[in-house]
């Protein structure tokens, strides 16, 4: 029993001695081995590896660095573009590192490279910005067409290459810069993006009054024009409405006049037949007329209708 305690005590020494001498390689990582605060070497390769323990010597400081892409949000940035209008730019970058010495030598860590490739990219999406439109930072043009039927204006949006093309131009230029001599901090810039170009929340205001006075204009000519049209189509009504009364009311004439005419041919043509009949009978028309039942008539005795009351035969019979 009296064994037990140095043979637990010297496994646990051995212990702590293997997990402070020995650790191990991730494939997705570098470790830059520090001693006294210098670099005393750098491992690539996954695998186990073997440092220095703490004692009279120190202990070897183990720096991980990943050997994926890593991204940097780039902080939001106000920059004017080649009109002068300011536009808020929202961008990240890609980036790996390739000479973990190096990063850590003049960079020492991921936070401080966040903050100087962040800088270097912006300063430099900050030149392109000033020397393009609108929209080439947008990466799409406006088009506005007006539908023949309804007339409404209809926006579409084209996307352009010029984007892309000015972000090649940001990457190539930031690279350039971080693998200067003067800097060289072991990395390459992968790839820059623009996530977000929008017009500053100071000038929003002004821009939408000045969106809803250019609908006001619109609205207010497609108004006149629809007036215009109204009117255009109401008298061109009328005028026909005029045309085909007028063209009615004629042949209505002409028809009542030919009818008129074709019943005093007809009522001719029937007093040249029988004279006597035809003026008993409208004798007898008027008889119609004015004698009701108790009626009393005075007619002299010379009146052509007492003729027929007076006696059914014709004037001059026997």
């Amino acid at each position: 029993m009296k064994l037990y305690g140095p043979i637990i005590a010297a496994v646990v020494i051995l212990i702590v001695i293997v997990t402070q001498t020995l650790f191990a390689v991730d494939e997705r990582e570098s470790v830059v081995v520090k001693r006294f605060g210098r670099i005393e070497r750098v491992i690539l390769n996954p695998g186990l590896n073997a440092r220095l323990p703490f004692g009279i010597f120190g202990a070897d400081e183990l720096v991980r660095l990943d050997k994926r892409l890593l991204r940097i949000d780039v902080p939001t940035a106000t920059m004017p573009d080649r009109d002068k209008q300011n536009l808020e730019i929202d961008a990240y970058v890609r980036y790996r590192i390739v000479n973990p010495r190096k990063f850590i030598e003049t960079l020492g860590s991921e936070f401080t490279a966040a903050s100087r490739l962040g800088n270097i990219v912006i300063s430099e999406i900050r030149r392109e910005v000033a020397r393009s439109p609108r929209q080439d930072v947008i990466g799409g043009q406006v088009k506005e067409t007006r539908d023949p039927e309804t007339q409404v204006i209809i926006r579409t949006v084209t996307p352009l290459t010029s984007r892309a093309e000015m972000m090649r131009r940001v990457t190539q230029s930031s690279n350039a810069v971080v693998n200067a001599p003067d800097n060289n901090f072991g990395v390459t810039i992968v790839d820059v993006r623009i996530k977000a170009a929008d017009f500053p929340r100071a000038t929003e205001e002004s821009i939408f009054i000045r969106m809803r006075s250019e609908r006001e204009v619109q609205a207010k000519r497609l108004r006149a024009e629809g007036e215009q049209e109204s009117l255009t189509i109401r008298a061109d009504v009328d005028r026909q409405i005029t045309v085909i009364l007028a063209e009615a009311e004629r042949d209505a004439n002409k028809l009542r006049g030919e009818g008129e005419a074709e019943a005093i041919s007809i009522l001719a043509d029937a007093l040249e037949q029988d004279p006597e009949f035809f003026a008993f009978r409208r004798s007898l028309q008027a008889y119609q007329m004015f004698l009701n039942e108790g009626s009393t008539v005075l007619l002299s005795a010379d009146s052509d209708l007492f003729q027929y009351l007076e006696s059914p035969r014709a004037p001059g019979e026997e």
